[in-house]
């Protein structure tokens, strides 16, 4: 039997805190902000040309239920509605791709966000090196062996044993018990009394245990320097010794005792006058595939920071054996003294964050987002879960905790870096994928509703009835399902883009103009050469319209001029040839025109639709070589460079820039 005394419970308690923190609302991500703002630009567009269609046609005339029926339908018909249905689809899409490269997607809107991370905070352990932490000696103070202190090292521990074998216990304590010198120690000599378990805070634990004879020792376990500061008479050659170790890119805990006769139980409080017993050193080889995964991602502009609970000089010499270079290097104690804006604008420079408590990790993630750049954090312990939760994507490991794993967006099936390039590689994809229907939408759709709101203005009958509208607008929906199947130019996969409103909008008005001169042109060849009334003129429009905004996708889908250079997918042809194909059989179609209003259209004006969308794809060929030229055209750049992984801004014009 025992007895306990509950001293916290629910939310005191440090499980809670964190549990609390991961009920939270989780924070609005890049992608989910930059829709919500083309959303609201939409709405607006939508709005004013609506109304002025509206009050037109009410100010010719028109009968209130035409107009009525007309500007709906012109809404409807500049609305983007599949979007929902374009990004769930390659958002599956992508999900799939991902699992087959050993990524999981647990939280599918994260997908995008993943492809767009611009900084990844990760712990160099499992990650940057093996994994695999190996006892390498236990030494006094000197250097000299000492089975003392491997013996103090084994007590001043977590590790339970069940049926013969540890259990539990820090990584450390683990590789320290499995060594072959842990098992000739008389560890079942001694009785463990009471304990002062390891935080953060203090970096370190203590033990009260008592040996053969009955003598009591408080033992004292931790981070060298935090166990240096509670311990009298170390001499200076001592801590050249642990530098010399740190510089060796050893991980080393300290071991401090006092004589505790008399003591029933301990505390942190008890922590003071000790005597250093020595170092156990440990190893933990980099990983030979490190360098080229870090090489990956800093060629798709991610930025890989570390985060890491080991000593600063540990983790230098880390970095320097995968010839990654070191910048500034921060440790928690100096973020304890740094304001937040100070935090932030040293933020960029720094690369490695060392002995940082998991309250810091949050603090570095939520300043890093604030200033605009998309945050990746990797981690597995439950010590990673809030930060995980704070990331725009938080990624951990499928052998992880399972609070880290449900706090978590993604997973990887291993721990490695290269898996998690080709993760964001397919993330990329998925977003250039889902900006194409966007761009391809919005600017043929303003510019057939702009047309539209043109022609109101001096026609005495509607230029396409509003069934006419939705039918065009359904064949040309249909056709752009196709698009998360679509390739994705290697040269779009090769920096973090991000939503642009002001980008979506000079695109909308930049392109939908060039198509509305076609439509122009085809309302004056319908009046004036073939004298077209109501059902000829409607039925013209409607084949014109939409051969155009269907065919010009294999424009806008790619950066490469011409066009032709970049492939689309077969899918994505064949949907797209056939919908537009089908806009030219329908008015031949007996019962589906007459159902639409539809008139069969001279084999002469066909011959002029063809050389009126060549016509148009040329000209859309050379608007697109111009709008992305990154020269300055009139003082303004008609395309923005790319700018550091590091600054705040990383906008879609510099993904198509590159």
């Amino acid at each position: 039997l025992a007895q306990g005394v509950i001293v916290r419970t629910g939310g005191s308690t440090a499980f809670g805190k964190i549990a609390m923190q991961l009920g939270e609302t989780h924070p609005e991500t890049s992608f989910q902000r930059g829709l919500r703002d083309f959303s609201k630009l939409l709405v607006r567009i939508t709005a004013i040309l609506v109304i002025a269609i509206f009050v037109i046609n009410m100010a010719i005339g028109r009968p209130l239920i035409d107009a009525v029926l007309f500007s709906l339908a012109v809404a409807v018909g500049l609305t983007p509605e599949l979007l929902p249905a374009i990004v769930t689809i390659s958002l599956a899409t992508g999900a799939k791709r991902m699992a087959q490269k050993s990524v999981l997607v647990r939280r599918l809107v994260a997908i995008e966000d993943f492809g767009n991370i611009s900084v990844l905070y990760t712990d160099k352990t499992g990650t940057l090196t093996e994994g695999r932490i190996s006892f390498l000696a236990a030494t006094e103070p000197g250097g000299a062996p000492s089975s003392e202190v491997l013996l103090l090292g084994l007590l001043c521990s977590d590790i339970v044993m069940e049926h013969g074998a540890p259990t539990g216990g820090s990584p450390l304590d683990q590789a320290l018990w499995a060594s072959p010198e842990a098992a000739a120690q008389p560890t079942a000599d001694w009785a463990r009394l009471d304990a002062a378990a390891f935080d953060y805070t203090r970096r370190r634990m203590s033990v009260l245990t008592s040996g053969p004879d009955s003598r009591r020792l408080l033992v004292t376990k931790g981070a060298p320097e935090s166990v240096l500061d509670v311990c009298v008479g170390v001499e200076p050659a001592v801590k050249e010794a642990l530098d010399r170790e740190f510089e060796a890119g050893h991980r080393v805990v300290a071991v401090a005792t006092r004589q505790a006769d008399g003591q029933q139980h301990i505390g942190p409080e008890d922590e003071h006058d000790l005597t250093l017993a020595g170092f156990i050193t440990f190893v933990d080889p980099p990983k030979a595939d490190a360098p080229a995964a870090l090489a990956r991602l800093a060629g798709l502009g991610v930025e890989v920071k570390i985060v890491t609970g080991d000593n600063e000089r540990v983790a230098r010499k880390v970095c320097a054996d995968l010839g990654v270079p070191v910048g500034r290097i921060l440790t928690g104690s100096d973020l304890e003294g740094l304001p937040d804006d100070e935090l932030t604008a040293a933020i960029p420079g720094v690369s490695i964050f060392a002995r940082v408590a998991p309250d810091q990790k949050s603090r570095i993630i939520r300043l890093t987002r604030a200033a605009g750049v998309d945050v990746g954090y990797m981690g597995d312990g439950v010590n990673d879960a809030v930060a995980l939760h704070d990331a725009d994507v938080g990624i951990s490991v499928d052998t992880a905790t399972d609070v880290a794993k449900d706090a978590a967006d993604i997973l990887l099936l291993k721990k490695d870096l290269g898996t998690l390039a080709d993760g964001v590689v397919e993330g990329r994809r998925v977003f250039a994928n889902t900006i194409k229907y966007i761009l391809m939408a919005t600017s043929s759709n303003f510019g057939n509703m702009f047309s539209a709101a043109g022609a109101s203005a001096f026609l005495k009958f509607l230029p396409m009835l509003p069934s006419q509208i939705l039918l065009n607008n359904l064949l040309y929906d249909t056709s752009q399902t196709t698009i998360p199947t679509d390739r994705v130019d290697p040269e779009l996969l090769e920096r973090p883009s991000h939503w642009d409103t002001r980008f979506i909008r000079r695109f909308m008005t930049y392109f939908g103009p060039i198509s509305s001169l076609f439509d122009f042109a085809t309302f004056g060849v319908m009046l004036w050469v073939f004298h077209a009334g109501e059902s000829l003129f409607q039925t013209g429009w409607f084949v014109e319209s939409l051969a155009t905004q269907t065919l010009v996708i294999f424009v806008i889908r790619t950066r490469r001029v011409p066009f032709f250079k970049s492939r689309p997918s077969r899918t994505q042809l064949v949907a797209t040839c056939a919908c537009a194909g089908a806009g030219v059989l329908i008015p031949y179609i007996g019962p589906l025109a007459r159902l639409f209003g539809f008139t069969p259209l001279p084999a002469s004006f066909l011959a002029i639709v063809v050389l009126f969308v060549a016509v148009y794809l040329t000209l859309a060929e050379m608007g697109k070589a111009r709008f992305f030229r990154p020269e300055v055209d009139g003082g303004r750049p008609l395309a923005r460079a790319h700018r550091p992984a590091h600054r705040r801004v990383h906008r879609l014009a510099s993904r198509w820039s590159h």
